[in-house]
């Protein structure tokens, strides 16, 4: 028999696994209604993002529609794709170890940036402010912002190590994500903190340019932390 290598199954994964045996034993049948995202997370015990990411993952496989503003539908088995693979690291994880290694990144980077180096950056905010959101180019732009600050430090390395962490997202469970919560607001809310980075790099402000990333990269994660159940669940949020 051959070896299989044993993959460490997150927690978003394991209530994925808990709802699909639900749905595979007949509990909730096609056009059930979910319990509300807010509910679930107090039945289980776990945060409301972790609740999110197994959502998300069961859309993803087609187990599930989810109407903002109405609630969580069981599809009818039809409409399934049969896709059980999910990232190991949910948009939350890559979130949070995102903010750790960019927020030292700007760090450095605000000590070693040069004239130049801030044009570079003032060239990519000025090609974002002129894009509309969302789309691939800004996605582009976003990434090309982030490996821009990485560059600063001359560490080719480092470089593509802050470009594959943001490409990670580029994966349908994040896509899916994004695609309830971002656009052109959200677009502007990102660019703004965009430029709070930028200052503080280009003003030598260590300290302010690591607290800037780090709150870029928290506030995108309340971002895709907002409430997309039912309007019950919207006024509890509010």
């Amino acid at each position: 028999m051959p070896i299989k290598t044993i993959q460490p199954r997150r927690l978003y994964q394991q209530i994925a696994d808990q709802l699909r045996g639900l749905l595979d034993s007949g509990e909730f049948g096609p056009g059930d209604r979910l319990p509300a995202e807010r509910e679930l997370a107090e039945k289980l015990g776990i945060s409301r993002p972790t609740v999110r990411e197994a959502l998300i993952a069961l859309e993803v496989e087609g187990r599930i529609r989810i109407k903002v503003g109405s609630g969580i539908f069981v599809t009818d088995p039809s409409q399934q794709n049969g896709r059980k693979e999910s990232p190991i690291e949910g948009p939350f994880e890559l979130l949070r170890a995102r903010e750790l290694v960019e927020g030292a990144v700007a760090e450095e980077a605000a000590r070693q940036a040069t004239p130049e180096d801030i044009a570079r950056l003032d060239d990519v905010l000025g090609r974002m402010e002129r894009s509309l959101h969302p789309s691939p180019q800004t996605l582009r732009l976003d990434r090309d912002f982030h490996t821009s600050v990485a560059g600063i430090l001359g560490n080719a390395v480092l470089v593509r190590f802050i470009g594959e962490l943001f490409d990670e997202r580029i994966n349908p469970y994040f896509e899916r994500l994004s695609s309830y919560f971002e656009n052109p607001t959200t677009w502007s809310q990102a660019l703004a903190e965009h430029r709070i980075v930028r200052d503080a790099i280009a003003g030598g402000d260590a300290a302010g340019a690591k607290r800037a990333m780090q709150h870029h990269l928290q506030l995108s994660q309340k971002r895709f932390s907002l409430n997309f159940g039912e309007q019950e669940d919207l006024a509890y949020t509010a």
